[in-house]
Order: structure tokens, then C-alpha cells, then sequence
């Protein structure tokens, strides 16, 4: 995330530092503390946050785990890992559910800190998971404030009750004990109350919200906070925890630029979870918050986790059998290929994905670089073929790639690229399914060594399934795969080998032109 993009770099050049040494002196652990400690006020992170964090990572890097330890570096990694997990609440933290419907979960925080978005965002994210939201406008005072909400639960597409016009018109307390009794009548089990903000901590905005509580006696409070206000962030929390108290935090624009010092000193000054991070402007970008994976993203250990979940929602399972069935017959097309595409564009940002591989924060420049419009182009050209062409692109000789070429505004060269790296591609899916080890050009076989022996191949080969059925082989091989041995983050904590300049261009031309 862009968010911790400073510190991240901060520390992954301190535990850089440390992998050269074969031992660990106690001058070297005050070393490392120091950069460590600099890295998080340059963060915003609030002051006696720094403090505590420093101060448990010093003892416990001079402490008898790491004398014990094969490698004291990789040791240091992981208790700072340990400790930044703590800061950010330690356990990931859900939504609580009425026992008896609706469950009422009112919104708090500043003006400007995206309670709205937010709230639409919430509402989508719950009717994904079969609830039946109520969104209530109880913001009556900023201008346009009712009708924002309006046009996001539309785009939502969730329920709102929005009695009042709002800029200055109207009793929120009246609407959101109004709006929990609408929602009962009408059966929605689930009641969102957007409340008004300020631009800053004032009493009459404290007494709003303390006012909507009582009369809503809410299940859950969620304290939404902009995570690029810094230092700020640790004042804002302490006076909306005495003003009205919340149960939980949301951190929103994670997407932003930045130092991350609200993200890492909220969960610990409140000693309230965060629950959700909101990560852009479109209402599918919010997340659940796991402080254990949002610790491995600022160490740039990765977030593979995230990755899978991000997967498994976007992707079809019956589609996906069948694209193993096509893969073991070698019926596989650029009709499917386009449909695999289709299906990759609804997890999101190519970008925010490959964030998310180990070690590629060290990678920032060529991700920045990374052109997410080469798979529309790919779909042009595919757009542009007859059904028989796509089915079978042996028949696309010169006239038909130029007919191609101009109907989807490319070049020849473009369609003739394209043809190549779908005939790579379907090669390499097709050694997978038959249980082999992909050879990509300019990496070797996957998860081996460049230039590893056929031998070798031929052996990894044979560990895999021989399954008649292609979908258990495909389950078969995925065990294990995930049982083989890790080859190994950057700083030898586990997790796959950062992908190299080569291995990132190359997945480019897979996917689109290059």
C-alpha cells in the first residue's frame, strides 16, 4: 500500500543492513532500534507508540531467542514483525451481529473523512454476504451531505431513508430512531446511520452523536478516521472515544500517499480494533482488516492471503473446471483466454495485485510503470476475431490479422504478438494441468532454478498427480505444491522469491502486448 510506502522502505533497507552480519552485537541491536525508531516518527507514528514499540523490540532482540537462533537477522525481522502485529491490534476483529435483527451500526468521524463512501461501501460489501442494509441519512447539515448519500446507495444498489432534505433541515436524532423502527417494519437486518461531521473536534458535533446513540443504541460504532492525517489521527480518536466512545476503527484512503503514523497508533492509543481499511474510490476497494497481513505488506513480506480471498471471489468455480477440462483435452482457446481475462479484470487493480507478491516493494518503479490497459487491448483483438479465428488461431493468416489489426485499432505486429504469447501461455497452462513444472522464458521452471537440469524437471514432474480427473489432479497438485519447501523471502521469514525485473515484463506480455 502506498500508504507505508516510506516506512516500508525505511525498514526493509535497516533489515537489509542486518543480513550481512553473522552475529548480532548488543551495538548492532542499538543500531537497528534507532533506524527503526526514526523510520516511525518520520511515519507520524504517535510518540508513545514509538516509544513501547522500541523498546519490547530491543529486549527482545537482546534476549536469549535471539542468542539461540541460526540467524539473528532473520530473528530481529521476525520480532519486529511480532511487535507491529501488536500495535495494530493483534487479532483480526469482525462486525458484531445483533442476536435479534437489525443490527444498527452507526458511523462516526470528521467531516471529510469519507463516513459517506464508506457507508455505500459497507452496505455493497454486506449485501455480497446476503444481508438486507438500510442506509439512513443523518448528515443534515453539511451541503448536499443527504443527497451524496442518495446517488452512493444507489451505486450501491442498497435501501435508504432519507426523509429530510438536509443542509440545516431536520432533527438527526429523529431520523436515526426513525430510520431503526423504518428498517424493522420493512425487514432489513442491518441499519447504517451516516452521521454529520465536522471540521474539527467541537461540542456541538460530540453531542450530536452522543444524542444519535442513546436514541439508536447502536450495536457497533465505527470511527471512520483518514489515514492521512498523521499525528492528528491520535487526538481526533481520543476525543470521539470520551465524546461518544466507538467500538472499532475504519481506516480510510490507505490508497493515499501517505506516512501510515494514523494506521499504526489508532487500534494501540484507543485500544480499539481497526475492523475495515478502505483502499480507494470505487466501492468494492475496502477490505476486512488483518493486522497480521497489513504487518507482512509494511515488511514487504506480502500479502498472499488477501491475494487468494481476492481469487476465489472473483472466479467462476464451474468455469474454472471447465477450463481444466479444456486444458487436459488441449482444447484451450482465445475464447477462453479472453474469458480467463474477464474473470482476472474483477479482482481489481493488476497493480494493487502484484503490491501484494513478496518482495516487490523493491519493485515500485516497475509496478508504477506496469500499463493495466494492455489487457483492454488484448480484448480488442480478440473482440475482433470471428468465432472460428479465436477457436483456432491457425487459420489467422496475413489478411485476417490485418482485417483484425484495423478493427480494433492496433497494428499487425500487435495481433501477431498477441497470437505468440497466447501460444506460450496455453503451452505453459497445459504443462500445469498435466501435473509438469511451467518453463517461462527468462525464469526457468517455476519454483526451480534457471537453468535446472531436465532431470530435475522430469522428477518434479513425477511428484505430481496422474489423476484421470483434471480438476483432483489440478486440487492434487496444489497440495502439493503447498507442501513443497519455500524458497524464501527477502529476509528469510518464508514466502515465495521476490519476482525479478525480467519475470514482471514477461508476465506483462502474457498478459497483454507487452
Amino acid at each position: 500500500m502506498a500508504t507505508f510506502g516510506t516506512l516500508s522502505d525505511r525498514l526493509t533497507e535497516t533489515f537489509r543492513n542486518l543480513r550481512k552480519k553473522g552475529q548480532l552485537t548488543p551495538a548492532d541491536v542499538d543500531g537497528t532500534v534507532r533506524e527503526i525508531r526514526r523510520a516511525l516518527l518520520d511515519a507520524d507514528v504517535a510518540l508513545p507508540v514509538v516509544k513501547e514499540f522500541t523498546q519490547s523490540v530491543r529486549e527482545r532482540a537482546l534476549g536469549d531467542e535471539v542468542n539461540r537462533a541460526l540467524n539473528p537477522a532473520q530473528q530481529v525481522v521476525q520480532i519486529v514483525n511480532d511487535e507491529l502485529i501488536g500495535i495494530l491490534g493483534g487479532q483480526q476483529r469482525r462486525l458484531q451481529f445483533a442476536k435479534n435483527p437489525p443490527t444498527v451500526i452507526m458511523l462516526a468521524g470528521l467531516q471529510g473523512s469519507g463516513k459517506t463512501t464508506f457507508a455505500g461501501k459497507l452496505a455493497k460489501m454486506l449485501e455480497k454476504d446476503g444481508h438486507t442494509p438500510l442506509l439512513v441519512a443523518c448528515d443534515l447539515q453539511r451541503p448536499n451531505a443527504v443527497n451524496q448519500l442518495q446517488v452512493v446507495a444507489e451505486r450501491a444498489g442498497a435501501a435508504i431513508y432519507a426523509p429530510e432534505p438536509g443542509n440545516g433541515v431536520g432533527d438527526p436524532v429523529k431520523v436515526a430512531r426513525d430510520g431503526v423502527a423504518y428498517a424493522t417494519r420493512q425487514q432489513h437486518d442491518i441499519v447504517i446511520i451516516d452521521t454529520a461531521g465536522r471540521l474539527g473536534v467541537d461540542a456541538e458535533l460530540m453531542k450530536q452523536a452522543s444524542d444519535i446513540r442513546k436514541a439508536t443504541q447502536p450495536d457497533e460504532v465505527l470511527f471512520v478516521i483518514d489515514a492521512m492525517i498523521g499525528q492528528d489521527a491520535v487526538n481526533t480518536a481520543k476525543a470521539f472515544q470520551d465524546g461518544v466512545d466507538f467500538t472499532g476503527v475504519v481506516l480510510s484512503k490507505l490508497d493515499g500517499d501517505a506516512r501510515g503514523g494514523a494506521a499504526l497508533s489508532v487500534a494501540s492509543v484507543t485500544g480499539r480494533p481497526i475492523i475495515f481499511a478502505s483502499t480507494g474510490e470505487g466501492l468494492d476497494d475496502v477490505e476486512p482488516f488483518h493486522p497480521d497481513r497489513m504487518a507482512s505488506r509494511i515488511l514487504d513480506l506480502g500479502d498472499i492471503l488477501t491475494l487468494i480471498e481476492q481469487a476465489q471471489q472473483a472466479f467462476d468455480e464451474a468455469e474454472a473446471m471447465k477450463v481444466a477440462e479444456k486444458l487436459a483435452t488441449e482444447t484451450f482457446t482465445l475464447e477462453d483466454f479472453l474469458e480467463q481475462m474477464q474473470q482476472m479484470k474483477k479482482m481489481g487493480s493488476m497493480k494493487k495485485m502484484l503490491g501484494m507478491l513478496p518482495g516487490m516493494g523493491s519493485m515500485k518503479q516497475q509496478l508504477e510503470d506496469f500499463d493495466e490497459r494492455e489487457i483492454d487491448r488484448t480484448e480488442a483483438i480478440i473482440r475482433s476475431m470471428t468465432l472460428a479465428e479465436r477457436r483456432n488461431p491457425k487459420i489467422l493468416n496475413g489478411s485476417r490479422r490485418l482485417r483484425i489489426a484495423r478493427g480494433s485499432g492496433m497494428t499487425v505486429t500487435d495481433v501477431n504478438q498477441l497470437v505468440q504469447r497466447f501460444e506460450q501461455a496455453a503451452k505453459m497452462m497445459k504443462t500445469v494441468a498435466r501435473g509438469g513444472v511451467p518453463n517461462i522464458p527468462g525464469m526457468g521452471p517455476v519454483g526451480g532454478k534457471p537453468g535446472a537440469s531436465s532431470k530435475r524437471g522430469k522428477q518434479q514432474k513425477a511428484k505430481g498427480s496422474r489423476s484421470g480427473n483434471p480438476a483432483k489432479r489440478a486440487a492434487e497438485n496444489a497440495g502439493v505444491a503447498a507442501a513443497a519447501p519455500a524458497t524464501g523471502s527477502g529476509f528469510g521469514l518464508g514466502g515465495q522469491k521476490a519476482p525479478s525485473e525480467a519475470d514482471l515484463a514477461e508476465l506483462q506480455k502474457l498478459l497483454g502486448r507487452g
